[in-house]
């Protein structure tokens, strides 16, 4: 199977916008490159404000977007951005957002957590579980029901979903329903050093994201020794159960797409609810896209119609 022309051309145009990211590539170059690119625009949301939650160094800066101030205790959403804990921040997925919020009823609250390599692991994690205990702890006055706040990102912030769910059913809390995790990296370990899944190798160079982008985000992120820990590579946790209902959603031609299918495998092996999309003709990066690309435009219904039939399910087993 290979990619419809429209997305090959899409991907094409994408690629030649940005500057490259592998070898070489300097952080501070790319996130000012990226921030010079037009805003995407998303559909309109009744309320969007900048916030804060402390952290555990100095403020984590949130985005709130709320579909209906008049609705005092809607489903929650805190939403991880992608870029290989490098890149993106709160506006570079400010579109996504509003697409989950229009499309869910739910109130979205976004986390800028801190970027690699001026902050590298555990920061990033640190902050996404400092975040999510704090919007949990003041779901009330941000028009959330606490029993139902779900986790959702993409790639990187894919990781830092699962991993927060995994330190909230270690650490106490804060309770999630659900987790939607759009093509997330899973496991860390291989990059430069062979491709442990196959489509690290199917997928590594055309489709957007390249291995060797994959193997410069390693670098940032992580130091020596670190591709196991759990809090970076989510596949190595020690248990899988007790974890909230999951989506895993991965795309054909990413090279991500094994890691993110095997983690789906571990958890529904322990016995969570899990269910796995895999988008045709889809590719690392597309969510939020759907408006120019079908496959994408399939994407983000899924993960859609996936959080509101978590947040309806326990609205329901309330009412029993």
């Amino acid at each position: 199977m290979a990619l419809t022309p429209q997305t090959r051309r899409f991907i094409e145009a994408v690629t030649a916008a940005m500057p490259e990211i592998g070898p070489g590539a300097d952080p501070v170059e790319l996130r000012e490159a990226r921030r010079k690119r037009p805003p995407i625009e998303g559909p309109e949301v009744a309320l969007v404000r900048d916030l804060a939650a402390p952290g555990p160094a100095g403020d984590i800066p949130l985005r709130w977007y709320r579909p209906d101030p008049e609705d005092a205790s809607a489903p929650g959403i805190v939403f991880y951005h992608g870029g290989g804990f490098v890149l993106g921040d709160l506006a570079s997925h400010d579109h996504i957002c509003r697409i989950l919020a229009a499309s869910t009823g739910a109130v979205v609250v976004a986390v800028d957590y801190r970027l690699a390599p001026e902050h590298r692991y555990p920061a990033a994690v640190d902050d996404a579980f400092a975040a999510a205990r704090w919007i949990a702890d003041n779901a009330a006055d941000l028009g959330i029901d606490p029993a139902r706040l779900a986790v959702a990102g993409d790639s990187a912030g894919g990781n830092l979903a699962a991993v927060t769910t995994q330190k909230a059913r270690d650490e106490g809390g804060p309770e999630l329903c659900y987790q939607a995790l759009i093509y997330p990296v899973t496991d860390f370990s291989g990059y430069g050093a062979g491709a442990p899944y196959p489509s690290r190798t199917e997928n590594g160079d055309g489709y957007f994201l390249t291995g060797a982008a994959m193997a410069w985000f390693n670098e940032q992120y992580l130091s020596d020794g670190q591709e196991r820990e759990p809090g970076a590579s989510p596949l190595f946790a020690d248990s899988f159960a007790d974890l909230p209902p999951a989506l895993v959603l991965t795309a054909d031609f990413d090279p991500l797409r094994d890691e993110g299918e095997e983690y789906a495998r571990r958890l529904a092996d322990a016995g969570v609810p899990t269910t796995t999309v895999r988008v045709n003709d889809g590719f690392h990066g597309m969510f939020g896209f759907g408006e120019f690309l079908p496959s994408a435009k399939r994407a983000e219904e899924a993960v859609a119609a996936a959080l509101r039939d978590a947040f309806a399910a326990v609205a329901g087993d309330r009412a029993r």
